[in-house]
């Protein structure tokens, strides 16, 4: 699910999609309007399930989709490898994700961690 939204709204640490992915703004500069242009807007982002980083320039009063970014609690079920099992303690759903390299040693069974999802992607996220 998205919304669309002027350019000039955005904000950092908000969301935005570029190249139908779900991205964090990390900075936006905006350049006065000149005597024969509107301002333009260079925000920088970086992929929210890629970490790639991005850059998009456009003027203010463009439109730019900003994702619905829910996050979530989850029971870790089992743990094994790199794969994680996981029960939402909203709807009680079962799935599995991948353990980036980082949290793997934060993990452990019937623990609650938090997850992200946007546009249909889920990711773990524990901060």
């Amino acid at each position: 699910m998205k919304v669309q939204v002027e350019v000039k709204e955005l904000k950092e640490g908000k969301y935005v999609i570029v190249d139908d992915e779900p991205c964090v703004i990390k900075s936006i500069s905006k350049s006065k309007p000149g005597k024969h242009g509107s301002a333009k807007a260079r925000i920088d982002v970086i992929g929210l399930f890629d970490n790639q980083k991005r850059s998009i320039v456009g003027p203010v009063s463009d439109k730019a989709y900003v994702p619905i970014v829910e996050r979530k609690t989850a029971q870790v079920l089992s743990f094994g490898g790199d794969i994680v099992q996981l029960m939402d303690m909203g709807d009680f759903s079962t799935f599995e994700l991948p353990v980036p390299e980082e949290y793997r040693d934060r993990i452990k069974e019937g623990e609650e961690i938090t997850y992200i999802t946007a546009m249909g992607k889920m990711r773990i996220d524990l901060r």
